[in-house]
């Protein structure tokens, strides 16, 4: 498996929870995973990316994990785990139809699957944990080797169940509200509710153990198929997090990351005055620096282990961030308020970039010292070319330049990408050393940005004076995106007649990487997430039919054939 710029590449990108597998309970999963990486495979594509896999709590967003380390129990394969029988899935799995037909229903899945992880760890508890065999042994062995984690992790974990499954450590009983508390609470319980206490910790370990051991195999399946594994990691982390809670001196707890003030989310009245307040605490560096940043390396080692590339959303954190004096729970009590307003309530500080701001030199040139050596420190753990930096939005002139001087690849996407004349960049103009793609996870799929200039334009036919300016304007962008593509048009097209057209040119552009939503590369207008919307369809869908069912869907399979040519035309196919 060849992962430097001299060999091109092709990947696609899914959620795994939006996969249909085979045997799948609702949610997308390792299993789900495997026959996704065959199929990308067979197509010829090099790279499967996907959205964080780690544990999230009672917001399933995958970008609020209550764990930096911790994987999901949802993205385990439930008929792979070897303490349970084919009769103990079937006795404990009631009404699959229902749960695998909608969107994913988190409460019911996530309770159905711990229901049966619990079948498994009692099974396992009475055969081979009491015989101690070598599958015993192997889960102690991995209990040691994780011990930095794992024990934390767990009396967090277990902590959520007792006080009625809520992350909100600061919500919790006040002997419990930090770690150093909560383990002398623990200490000092009476020996059959301490030993009851030890025992549910010991199950939330072997979930986790099961789960590692699974990734682990689909990580060297994939890499048997030729396909390199790409996975998300998140600059921050939840405030209502196991590292928080077990690591506190780590983080800053009074301010929290965020993005600056966005005009264009008119639909959002604190994000255009204020910005978005993503309520994840900063870092204190200099204490990480003291123990020469192990939470990160051990944060990026244990990505290493089930990845072979990784993003890290928001890179531009590690140069500054913009930053809350307040907690998002406050967001809606300062929208009304004026600058001056809010200072009082805040000891006369203003969300703004932190360490530095970018308005000066001086600023700009500590912030770029800071971003290099923080990222060094990563690349230390993963060698180059195994880490991308998600570099979009409100980017500082001096990132790309300091990216490439590390040989991070960053994203090109070719609607954001211009020249001094406004015109978009040429894809053969990308950096080698890039990754291009049309959407991310959070962006409008290619079909529906498409069939909205479209209407635009139609619309304009029956009141063409009143919408003659939003016309023209929208022809513009039409004219620009299909010149960059290589092809004129000349009236209203159907979506149809130029999605190959748009696949043939990203391919053709000269970023090492190039990468296709799953909804992009199938047309389809599904989104998967509307950022600063707060909605039930967030996260939660999945695409209409399951991956072993697209080998018998002709139409399909047609279109797949032409994106295989494409690929071998243009270098990517493995």
């Amino acid at each position: 498996m060849t992962l430097t710029p001299e060999k091109l590449l092709a990947g696609l990108l899914a959620p795994l929870f939006a996969l249909r597998g085979e045997n799948d309970l609702g949610i997308g999963d390792v299993g789900a995973l495997r026959e996704f990486v065959d199929w990308a495979a067979d197509l010829g594509f090099g790279v499967v990316q996907l959205l964080p896999i780690n544990e999230t709590g009672n917001d399933n967003s995958p970008y609020n994990a209550i764990s930096s380390v911790a994987l999901d129990p949802t993205t385990i394969e439930i008929a792979q785990v070897e303490d349970l029988t084919k009769a103990d899935i079937a006795e404990l799995t009631h009404g699959l139809a229902a749960l695998r037909s909608g969107p994913v229903a988190y409460p019911l899945i996530k309770g159905l699957k711990q229901s049966l992880l619990r079948r498994a760890f009692a099974n396992f508890s009475r055969t081979s944990w009491k015989r101690n065999d070598t599958r015993a042994r192997r889960f102690r062995a991995f209990q040691l080797e994780q011990e930095a984690w794992l024990s934390p992790y767990a009396l967090f974990r277990v902590l959520m169940e007792t006080n009625g499954g809520t992350e909100r450590w600061d919500t919790w009983p006040e002997d419990r509200q930090t770690a150093p508390a909560a383990w002398l609470w623990l200490k000092n319980l009476p020996v059959k509710e301490r030993r009851q206490f030890e025992l549910e910790m010991r199950f939330f370990m072997y979930v986790q153990w099961i789960a590692w051991g699974q990734w682990q195999a689909v990580k060297l399946h994939a890499e048997k198929k030729g396909v390199a594994l790409m996975g998300d990691v998140p600059f921050g982390v939840s405030y209502y997090s196991a590292d928080v809670f077990g690591e506190p001196d780590l983080f800053d707890h009074r301010w929290s990351g965020g993005a600056p003030p966005e005009p264009l989310f008119k639909d959002d009245a604190f994000t255009c005055k204020w910005g978005q307040n993503w309520g994840v605490p900063l870092y204190r560096w200099t204490k990480m620096r003291e123990d020469n940043f192990s939470w990160w390396r051990r944060r990026v080692r244990m990505v290493r282990d089930v990845f072979h590339l990784f993003r890290i959303d928001h890179v531009l954190g590690f140069y500054r961030i913009y930053s809350f004096p307040w907690r998002p729970q406050l967001n809606a009590e300062f929208l009304p308020r004026t600058k001056e307003e809010a200072m009082l309530f805040t000891d006369g500080e203003l969300p703004r970039f932190r360490e530095h701001d970018d308005e000066t030199p001086e600023g700009k040139a500590a912030n770029r010292v800071q971003g290099e050596a923080f990222l060094r420190v990563l690349l230390e753990e993963t060698g180059n070319f195994r880490l991308i930096g998600e570099d979009l939005g409100t980017v500082p002139e001096y990132v790309r330049p300091s990216l490439h001087s590390l040989q991070i690849p960053g994203f090109r996407i070719p609607f954001w990408e211009h020249t001094a004349d406004k015109e978009l960049v040429a894809g053969a103009e990308y950096d080698r050393l890039s990754v291009a793609a049309f959407a991310t996870h959070d962006h409008e799929p290619l079909r529906a940005i498409w069939e909205r200039w479209m209407r635009v334009i139609e619309e304009a036919l029956h009141q063409p004076h009143a919408l003659a300016a939003e016309r023209d304007a929208t022809w513009r962008e039409v004219r620009q995106f299909a010149a960059w593509a290589g092809f004129d048009v000349p009236c209203i097209t159907l979506f149809d007649a130029v999605h190959t057209k748009f696949l043939a040119a990203l391919f053709r552009s000269n970023s090492w990487l190039a990468i296709c939503m799953i909804t992009d590369l199938f047309g389809t207008t599904q989104r998967f997430n509307v950022p600063g919307a707060v909605s039930e369809a967030n996260w939660s869908q999945r695409l209409a039919t399951s991956v072993k069912d697209w080998s018998n869907d002709e139409a399909l399979n047609q279109k797949m054939t032409e994106v295989r040519s494409l690929l071998a035309q243009t270098g990517r196919l493995i």
